[in-house]
């Protein structure tokens, strides 16, 4: 795998590892992770990152 290059959440805490970082590869994937576990990570493509992210929003999910 290319080197990612990592950036963290903007509604990141900054404070005891509480982070999710993304990252952007080819053809085109969106690659996830928690800063605490960097190397257990996972990808999606834009389009169904982006569903998921309007369901959450939406409050489809009960918590």
């Amino acid at each position: 795998m290319p080197q990612l290059a990592w950036q963290k959440s903007s509604f990141s805490t900054g404070g005891e590892g509480e982070c999710v970082e993304v990252a952007i590869s080819a053809p085109p994937l969106v690659h996830l992770r928690e800063s605490d576990h960097p190397h257990d990570t996972t990808a999606t493509t834009p389009h169904a990152l982006a569903h998921l992210l309007r369901a959450l929003k939406s409050g489809a999910f009960p918590r």
